[in-house]
């Protein structure tokens, strides 16, 4: 709707919000599209950004699996002595 508004400060103030604000909005609009407001928590990431959050989430995990298995064979390292 503001793309359609010549005066984006009156349309700002129809709002009830701060043309500076709206100015943002438009911005994050142009620049992330349909992602940019997913509300509820959610992040809004570049398709690299979702990649490295991935990694970084499978990285962890790996990490996790590993310390496991480590532990569980100091476990049965110590038993069968």
């Amino acid at each position: 709707m503001s793309y359609d508004r010549t005066n984006i400060s009156e349309f700002a103030r129809e709002l009830g919000i701060t043309a500076p604000q709206l100015y943002k909005w438009r911005k994050e609009f142009e620049e992330f599209g349909e992602k940019s407001f997913p509300g509820k928590g959610k992040l809004k990431l570049t398709s690299e950004q979702e990649k490295i959050h991935e990694l970084e989430k499978r990285l962890k995990d790996a990490e996790l699996e590993r310390d496991i298995l480590k532990k569980a064979i100091g476990i049965f390292s110590k038993s069968c002595r």
